[in-house]
């Protein structure tokens, strides 16, 4: 119970500091350009909580979802087919590094044509940019596979999906889950600016609405929004992962109590 209110002060401590140093700047501002801690929170439950909830925030989610699974499972079983080939990996790597260097906004006029201008394009957007950061860590995660594990397997005759399941899966996973890390922020980032072109619906297309009728409060509560978006995906993800590496956290515990 003592650990986890301490835990709770340490993740609580440095927003409440925050948010008490912004009230104070704040207090004798006059420009309608500087949101205030309390109108700010008014308008975001005005705004956020209603019928555009519906209309623009779930279809967001939906859209973020749907392109960052596609880029998740897609990139890891990209990255675990060339991880696992030699020759394919040297073959593919150069093409990899050179599509993750395009920035991925720069496309979505290119998605709208090839695609259209819908939903596809904003998810096929998302997972475009996302796939990249869990394609290449998956490769060098089974890349970095143990050798004496490897050879284990090969004598006890562990071969084909079995081998990927039981030794190769196991050992990079770390590896893939620090990609599918890198991969989320990405995902939020792809979907406001897939919105902000080309949408009728959505966070982006709501933010640059709201700043083009000068409705600066109702903006920062987007922008509000998109920041608590992201911390609520971080937190959900460090769960899952806690989950799945219990394993390789409990190895790091006993390592470092020796």
């Amino acid at each position: 119970m003592r650990r986890s209110l301490i835990a709770l002060a340490y993740a609580l401590g440095l927003p409440l500091i925050l948010i008490a140093i912004w009230w104070i700047a704040s207090l004798g501002a006059t420009s309608i350009f500087v949101p205030k801690p309390v109108p700010l929170v008014t308008q975001f439950f005005e705004v956020w909580i209603g019928d555009r909830f519906f209309t623009d925030v779930l279809p967001s989610l939906g859209r973020f979802v749907a392109g960052t699974a596609i880029a998740i499972v897609l990139g890891m079983l990209i990255g675990l087919g060339v991880g696992l080939n030699r020759g394919l990996r040297a073959f593919t790597e150069p093409v990899f590094e050179f599509f993750r260097a395009i920035p991925p906004p720069v496309l979505i006029p290119i998605f709208a044509l090839v695609i259209g201008i819908g939903d596809d394009m904003r998810i096929a957007v998302i997972a475009f940019g996302a796939i990249w950061p869990v394609i290449l860590n998956t490769i060098e995660g089974v890349r970095a596979a143990d050798e004496v594990q490897t050879e284990t397997s090969r004598s006890y005759g562990i071969h084909g999906l079995s081998r990927v399941r039981y030794q190769v899966l196991p050992s990079a996973a770390p590896q893939i889950l620090a990609g599918v890390r890198q991969s989320l922020p990405i995902g939020i980032i792809l979907m406001v600016i897939s919105e902000m072109l080309y949408a009728s619906s959505g966070l982006g297309f709501s933010i640059i609405q709201l700043q083009r009728s000068f409705a600066v409060p109702q903006m920062w509560s987007g922008i509000l929004l998109l920041g608590l978006l992201g911390f609520a995906v971080s937190l959900l993800f460090k769960l899952v992962e806690r989950r799945i590496l219990r394993w390789y956290h409990g190895l790091k515990d006993l390592q470092n109590a020796s």
